[in-house]
């Protein structure tokens, strides 16, 4: 008779691994860790920094090089949050699936694993691409896991803060680029910087419960009638409608962008709109999914239609 993968631990309440579970099982928990599909929307947001930041012939080596060490980081963060929150997300339904949590990876293992690929990315950063990148690298890793985390559970100004760590991957692939910090680049942190605001206020409305059981202290979550949320929502979407257009008329990006910008933009706004104004959660989730495909649509289009 084969060994269970897993066993019910009753007085802990979670799940705790056996000695023989398959490796490809446990390699699956610790890509887990890296919180793949965000990393996949910082990988492609950095790509566009690149892109638009790119004189001239595309450096397609530094560019392989650039996607990998922000891919690392990006992953080494959203493991070491996980690592930082594990007893956070094992109050809620929608995080309690994760391997921590679950007990299918233990702490510290995770941890040594995080900062690996920390240490690895910055490493890399520094010597294949430039130092500025990596300082920039390391001000995202600083204030992400040292400003933002520990401040979810203690004020709505979490959000605002942690917008900046969040919004510096397509500036790191600008500085990958140029070298530099310049005014295209801040445009590109600025969209990112923006879009946050109803993406995160539009999942903290349908996890509402969820953030309240963890004492995570989003806006949504400590006001009742979600007034000041639907405000931002709104104000946040609406700025960003201009500012997305602004790649094409600072010549970055060429004429499709700004097509496709326009049509992204205005549908964004829509959806922003309809949730402001009803304040449920059947319209946060219609924002989440609208804010979930204008990014990659956005960034997609700046990588494939730069200025040339």
């Amino acid at each position: 008779m084969s060994t269970p993968e897993y066993v019910l631990d009753d007085k802990a309440g979670v799940v705790k691994l056996s000695a023989s579970r398959p490796l490809h099982h446990r390699l699956a928990d610790y890509y887990e860790l890296t919180k793949p599909s965000i990393t996949f929307l910082v990988v492609l947001s950095a790509a566009a920094g690149f892109a638009m930041g790119n004189n001239g012939s595309l450096n397609y080596w530094q560019f392989i090089h650039t996607l990998l060490a922000i891919g690392l980081l990006s992953s080494g963060l959203g493991t070491l949050n996980q690592y930082y929150e594990r007893d956070l997300d094992g109050l809620m339904k929608r995080t309690t699936h994760r391997p921590l949590p679950q007990g299918r990876i233990q702490a510290f293992p995770a941890l040594i694993f995080g900062v690996a690929l920390c240490v690895f990315a910055e490493i890399y950063l520094a010597v294949e691409i430039n130092a500025l990148s990596a300082v920039l690298g390391l001000f995202t890793l600083v204030s992400y896991l040292f400003v933002y985390t520990p401040l979810k559970t203690r004020t709505p100004w979490c959000t605002f803060l942690g917008a900046f760590p969040g919004a510096m991957p397509p500036l790191v692939g600008w500085v990958a680029a140029r070298d530099q910090i310049s005014w295209g680049g801040w445009v590109l942190f600025g969209i990112l910087f923006l879009w946050q605001f109803p993406h995160f206020h539009s999942i903290a409305m349908l996890y509402r419960e969820d953030y309240q059981r963890a004492g995570i202290r989003m806006l949504p979550v400590v006001e009742d009638d979600n007034r000041a949320t639907s405000r931002e929502i709104l104000i946040y979407t609406l700025a960003l409608f201009p500012l997305s257009l602004a790649p094409s008329f600072l010549k970055m990006s060429g004429t499709i962008y700004l097509l496709g910008a326009v049509l992204l933009g205005l549908a964004f706004i829509y959806f922003a709109f309809r949730c402001a104004r009803e304040k449920t959660k059947k319209q946060a989730r219609f924002l989440l999914l609208a804010s979930v495909f204008y990014l990659p649509l956005l960034f997609g289009l700046m990588v494939l239609n730069p200025w040339r």
